[in-house]
């Protein structure tokens, strides 16, 4: 049988930083993973130039059942510290949009990284490999049953992420071998995904399909000691079946089945009261008063849905029926139905509860020498490389303890 001093499941990002962080402590590690090619979600990411974190990152861009849990591993390993590190590589980097940093090449760069930390720690891999189950040694530690034969290590790390995006390889294993030790577990559930409406209720928008704007979006209740509740002004996109973009990306995390979202089409604007003051000096039709602020299409489309004609003179019409138009323009309420679900979510929100967990080592209270990292604990971030920086922090926090 095989002997390691740690044995870590997935080999994503959470996993390799885990495994070369360990390694390079002295430890004897092994990197297991079931797929055949490594570390997929790193190499689409980003449109393949991987978004491999945001300068910005800190707790309050996460979401938690345990808000403060990820704390701890943020403030250990910052942004700063995972850019020396691509520094130190040589991998050209910039910065796009509110903090996002990219490879200027490939997110190969970011594995091929990893990779060589793994290789400077001496690292062994066991890929493609599949384990079939992780049970308790007798004498202490772990006894991990594989097609390529069973392991033995003192320590075993859980970095198999979540549910997203199965043809890359997602599976819910993390998630079973939580239960199977007695953890509990926040449900899963897809974020950083599309909202779909009734068919019925979106026939109005299908044919603004393909229109882009900034907007401001929110969610949920801003009240009390714990808000649920999310604000973000990002650029929004129509679908034939429903909103996309990452504005609502970024809202999905907080969005909950039943409730409505509240979208504000012209943020910088009080449209009601910008069209009743110009009704004296605006001699233009409302179609056209609209297309300085919003695309013409979508104009259009929003005047139809709301029964105005868009040759209407704004100034023929009455400032009820302005304010009326303003507010469905500028808190545009409307309740989704669904999402597009695992295949299309970026991320999974929920798993297992980190209130099971030590915020300083990531190993579970009741099951010493057992860790989960990365995206299989319930810490979920927003879009723009937030992800992966828990996944950095995780995994080195994890790295640095067992």
């Amino acid at each position: 049988m095989a002997k390691f001093d740690v044995a870590v499941i997935g080999a994503g990002a959470a996993g390799m930083m885990c495994a070369a962080t360990a390694a390079q402590r002295g430890k004897r590690v092994v990197l297991i993973d079931h797929a055949t090619k490594l570390a997929e979600k790193i190499r689409i990411s980003g449109g393949g130039r991987c978004n491999f974190t945001n300068i910005n990152a800190g707790p309050a861009n996460f979401l938690s059942d345990n808000p403060h849990f990820c704390k701890s591993a943020l403030s250990r390993y910052t942004p700063a510290d995972f850019v020396a590190l691509v520094k130190k590589h040589r991998i050209g980097y910039h910065e796009k949009h509110r903090g996002q940093l990219f490879c200027d090449d490939s997110a190969e760069q970011i594995i091929d990284m990893l990779k060589d930390e793994c290789s400077a720690g001496d690292v062994h891999w066991r890929m493609p490999c599949k384990v079939a189950g992780v049970a308790q040694a007798d004498g202490g530690g772990f006894v991990l049953h594989t097609d390529s034969g069973e392991i033995e290590a003192d320590s075993v790390v859980i970095a198999t992420g979540g549910l997203s995006i199965a043809k890359i390889g997602a599976t819910d294993f993390g998630y079973r071998i939580a239960e199977q030790f007695g953890l509990r577990m926040v449900e899963p559930r897809p974020a950083l995904v599309p909202l779909t409406f009734d068919p019925q209720q979106w026939a109005p928008f299908v044919e603004m399909a393909g229109i882009a704007l900034e907007v401001d979006v929110e969610t949920g209740s801003f009240k009390g000691r714990n808000p649920t509740g999310g604000r973000f002004r990002e650029d929004l996109l129509f679908t034939h079946r429903g909103l996309s973009g990452p504005a609502i990306l970024q809202i999905s995390s907080y969005w909950t089945p039943g409730t409505p979202i509240v979208i504000n089409l012209i943020p910088e604007l009080d449209l009601a009261a910008t069209l009743i003051e110009g009704k004296g000096t605006i001699k233009k039709q409302l179609g056209n008063v609209l297309s300085q602020w919003l695309p013409a299409r979508l104009a259009e489309g929003l005047l139809l849905a709301h029964g105005l004609a868009p040759d209407a003179r704004l100034a023929d019409l009455p400032d009820a029926q302005l304010r009326k138009l303003g507010a469905a323009i500028n808190q545009w309420t409307i309740t989704p139905n669904g999402s597009e679900g695992y295949k299309k979510a970026e991320v999974t929100r929920g798993g297992v509860d980190t209130r099971e967990l030590s915020q300083q080592s990531m190993m579970a209270h009741k099951v010493p020498g057992l860790y989960f990292i990365g995206e299989a604990v319930d810490v979920t971030g927003w879009l723009g490389g937030y992800n992966f920086q828990w996944a950095w922090a995780s995994g080195v926090a994890a790295g640095q303890a067992v």
